[in-house]
């Protein structure tokens, strides 16, 4: 891909502090973009602000606010003159028994992952109405396959696959693409530190890194992709797709 694909356009990262957000967000500064992140984590924001050189701008936003996203979004066409890509990357995961989640932890969990995504997606596609855009929401393999306790991230992350291409269709006459990856196990710490069994139960041979799904991002919102609309891309390894039964 070329280095300077995304010259001259705007590309918001939310929860681009840190994580697979600073990934992509680092990503789409070293293609050309002006990259805006969008986080609840002031002073990791305000690291990457400086670290841009000008080219990456943050703004502090609880993206379950509709309030908070109205303004971030508004702010970021004011500064940047134009709204391109908008990768919605925030949110959060707090498994809990399932007989003791509380209504308010569910509350957080699915307003923050979903209907976060949503207010976002809408909010910066009334500016990108002009001249078309993409936008891609991080989902999970948990919208498919789960572990105990996961009640309230599996059920946010498949709404967010389903929204994906709700609003691929709602968006489409104003040549705005909407696509989901959905990462599996990516290791954002210490790749040091996995066991080689942690890389072996992979088809793949290896747990995945923020740069797999980078990839996927900026894949998806190349302009030569624009017949690449509504899907979901599983970026796991293979694990989605491996039987796996008891000896």
């Amino acid at each position: 891909m070329p280095e300077n694909i995304f010259r001259n356009k705007t590309a918001i990262v939310t929860g681009g502090a840190r994580g697979i957000g600073a990934a992509v967000a680092r990503a789409y500064l070293q293609a050309g973009a002006t990259v805006a992140i969008a986080d609840i984590l002031e002073e990791q924001g305000k690291n990457l602000e400086v670290e841009g050189g000008g080219k990456i701008i943050f703004v502090k936003c609880d993206i379950s606010d509709p309030g908070q996203v109205r303004e971030m979004i508004a702010k970021i066409a004011r500064e940047t003159g134009r709204i391109d890509i908008l990768i919605n990357n925030a949110g959060v995961s707090q498994p809990s028994d399932t007989f003791r989640l509380s209504v308010e932890d569910w509350d957080k969990i699915v307003n923050t992952n979903l209907r976060g995504a949503f207010l976002c997606a809408r909010e910066a596609a009334a500016f990108m109405k002009a001249r078309g855009g993409a936008i891609v929401n991080i989902a999970s393999t948990r919208a498919y396959m789960s572990e105990p306790g996961w009640e309230a991230y599996a059920a946010s992350k498949g709404g967010l696959v389903a929204l994906t291409h709700a609003l691929a269709i709602s968006f489409a006459e104003y040549r705005i693409r909407v696509n989901s990856v959905s990462p599996g196990w990516i290791m954002t710490g210490d790749y040091g530190e996995l066991r080689d069994v942690d890389h072996r139960q992979h088809p793949s041979g290896r747990v995945g890194k923020p740069e797999d799904i980078v990839r996927a991002c900026l894949f998806l919102t190349d302009p030569a992709n624009d017949f690449i609309t509504g899907e979901n891309l599983i970026v796991d390894g293979g694990m989605t797709k491996k039987m796996i039964y008891e000896d």
